[in-house]
């Protein structure tokens, strides 16, 4: 696997109403081929100069037939052309150039802290025994300095750290790692037990102690309860619970992509992109408001239209995460399941024509989110512009850290 220089973005002061600015107008850079429409006068009111071409749900392969062309008359060596983003991927990535915001700061001291403080507290947890090398060179810490650009404060970081490390130990614990203990016929019961480590069960004062000894001899559980009691000292309770409902959700994903291991499925297109709404970023996501010090209603959160958003950002987050786990996932002797290969697989078409189209829907989903949130923030809450301007930072942050990161990169 190739190595990959980090690329460099560029710094933003952590100031609420540009973030927003960011979101509805400039798009911190971004050049868009193709609109986030607005209707009617809302797309003036939103301010910024649309530009033109198709967008939305199913214009994906009219773009990708404009980017095949646009690059064809480049030539060898030609830069990205047609839908291009704003932050290009490092040549011989194997990604090609997606069309997401740039990260809105880089602080690599701060980044170093949280990793250092998360790397400490996965060795008093237990997860990843033997193997903190390895998290140290995956540099979580930076993904949280990255993805949460409107916070300073290290501790909050680390809350959302841990948060991301016990939910990815579940999946490398419980269902992709068979060194880790992984077995695909324990999948749901183990499951189930990691949720109560979320969600404490009532037992009768009888049964209390037997389950509480499960909790504790299981590093994974451990972790889990110890980074929901993290979270609790900055997030209200309505946010931690909403972080509990997103994470059964994910354990959903963890259980259906067990199924298809335990059955040899291939899942259709359209089955593995449902999937991955639910086995997503999106208990990551979710957190914006607690890191950043401040509370989006749940009623708001909960709105449909407010959802629907969220989600679709979300699984554009994660397919971003398939197409640069590609060499990752390819020289694991596991079976895995990412967006290029499930496309190959139904459409028949070659990888590298797998990746373009993998690429295209990523880049259709990011589109279809700034719509949908550009509508929002005229008539939402301040705290949901706030918010959706959060999603918007987490893209980049998310994007940043996928490039550079060694988890996906081998270094």
């Amino acid at each position: 696997m190739s190595l990959l220089s980090r690329i460099t973005a560029p710094t933003a002061p952590h100031d609420v109403a540009r973030l927003v600015a960011t979101l509805l107008a400039h798009r911190q850079g971004a050049r868009p081929s193709a609109p986030a429409t607005l209707p009617g006068t809302a797309a003036r009111r939103a301010g910024g100069a649309l530009p033109t071409g198709p967008t939305g749900l199913g214009t994906s392969a009219a773009r990708l037939a404009a980017r095949k062309a646009a690059r064809e008359a480049a030539g060898p060596g030609g830069g990205p052309a047609g839908d291009a983003p704003s932050a290009p991927a490092e040549r011989g990535s194997g990604v090609p150039p997606l069309y997401c915001p740039p990260a809105l700061r880089d602080d690599p001291v701060l980044a170093q802290e949280v990793n250092d403080r998360l790397v400490g507290w996965a060795e008093e947890t237990g997860i990843y025994a033997g193997r903190l090398d390895r998290v140290r060179a995956a540099d979580f810490g930076r993904l949280m300095m990255l993805a949460h650009p409107d916070s300073d404060d290290p501790d909050r970081l680390l809350a959302a750290g841990k948060c991301a490390l016990a939910e990815w130990a579940t999946d490398d614990y419980y269902c992709d790692d068979e060194t880790a203990g992984s077995r695909t016929e324990l999948l749901g019961s183990q499951l189930g037990l990691a949720y109560t480590a979320v969600d404490p069960a009532g037992l009768p004062v009888r049964y209390a102690p037997a389950l509480e000894k499960e909790m504790r001899d299981d590093p994974v559980r451990v972790a889990l309860r110890s980074a929901l009691a993290h979270l609790a000292r900055y997030a209200e309770p309505s946010q931690v619970n909403r972080l509990r409902h997103e994470i059964a959700v994910l354990f959903v994903g963890y259980g259906q992509e067990g199924s298809w291991r335990a059955r040899g499925h291939m899942p259709s297109v359209h089955e593995y992109l449902a999937h991955r709404q639910i086995n997503s970023f999106l208990p990551c996501i979710a957190l914006a408001d607690a890191v950043g010090g401040y509370a989006l209603g749940a009623t708001e959160y909960a709105d449909p239209r407010v959802r629907r958003a969220v989600t679709t950002a979300a699984t554009a987050a994660t397919l971003v995460n398939d197409l640069y786990s590609m060499t990752k996932e390819h020289d694991s002797s596991d079976v895995e399941f990412n967006l290029p290969l499930v496309v190959a697989e139904e459409e028949r078409c070659s990888p590298r024509e797998a990746v373009e189209r993998s690429a295209e829907i990523h880049d259709e989903l990011v589109h279809a989110f700034e719509t949908q949130a550009a509508a929002l923030a005229l008539t939402g809450s301040p705290q949901l512009r706030r918010f959706l301007a959060g999603v918007w930072a987490w893209l980049g942050g998310n994007r940043e850290w996928h490039s550079g990161s060694s988890r996906y990169n081998g270094a």
